[in-house]
């Protein structure tokens, strides 16, 4: 039986997100989920929680609250976990899209967000890319990021953990005429997806969907 491990950012299970997964995979496949802060008490989350610091992610706790990460606080614990889990399985899937280019694995590793910039840099012409992103903080840095891949970026704000609102995201996106939306979080879902293609009537990539195919193909 395969084992594929699955690390968030903030603490598991994800039950938000894990049985998207389950759905594309066979029953031969076992997933050990670990998330960076599941060792930390509730006081001890202070500590993570980022302040003024440009690098930033948002996750979430297995109580469902989210979380705003300091980077610099995320990294050392999320290598902890790391460590960890690739004694467990076979492969590991980051749960983020953030990139993360100083961990280290001796087992296969899935980053998704260099799986969906690779996926679009493919493409035959440069296409006009509207991204979706959780923070209003993570517009700069996103748009840096893509960069490479095209330098026609625009960039709408709607959290996946809030009541954000998709329909005026996905309507600021259609007004700038992109050829396609990237829902730019792991925490995104179907949901999310079918919201923004409805309001914008534009093509939408969910990279959890995305990955799980990757994932499935290596397998």
């Amino acid at each position: 039986m395969n084992k594929v491990g699955i690390l968030t950012i903030g603490q598991s299970p994800r039950s938000d997100i894990t049985p998207t997964f389950k759905e594309f995979f066979h029953d031969n496949i076992e997933f050990v989920e670990r998330g960076a802060l599941d060792s930390l008490k509730e006081a001890e989350l202070l500590k993570v929680i980022a302040k003024k610091e440009k690098n930033i992610y948002v996750s979430r706790l297995h109580d469902g609250r989210s979380i705003i990460i300091s980077k610099r606080e995320l990294l050392p614990l999320l290598q902890h976990e790391l460590s960890k889990l690739e004694r467990e399985v076979d492969m590991v899937i980051i749960l983020s899209t953030g990139d993360f280019p100083t961990l280290t694995c001796e087992k296969p590793i899935f980053y998704p967000g260099r799986i969906v910039t690779q996926v679009i840099a493919a493409m035959a012409d440069q296409p006009k890319i509207g991204l979706i992103v959780p923070l209003e903080e993570q517009r700069r840095i996103t748009i840096n990021k893509w960069k490479g891949v095209t330098n026609d970026i625009t960039v709408a704000v709607a959290s996946p953990y809030d009541y954000a609102n998709f329909k005026e995201a996905a309507q600021y996106l259609k007004d700038y005429q992109v050829d396609l939306i990237i829902l730019n979080s792991m925490g995104y879902n179907e949901e999310h997806k079918q919201l923004v293609r409805k309001e914008s009537g534009i093509f939408t990539i969910l990279p959890r969907t995305l990955i799980a195919r990757v994932v499935l193909e290596y397998l």
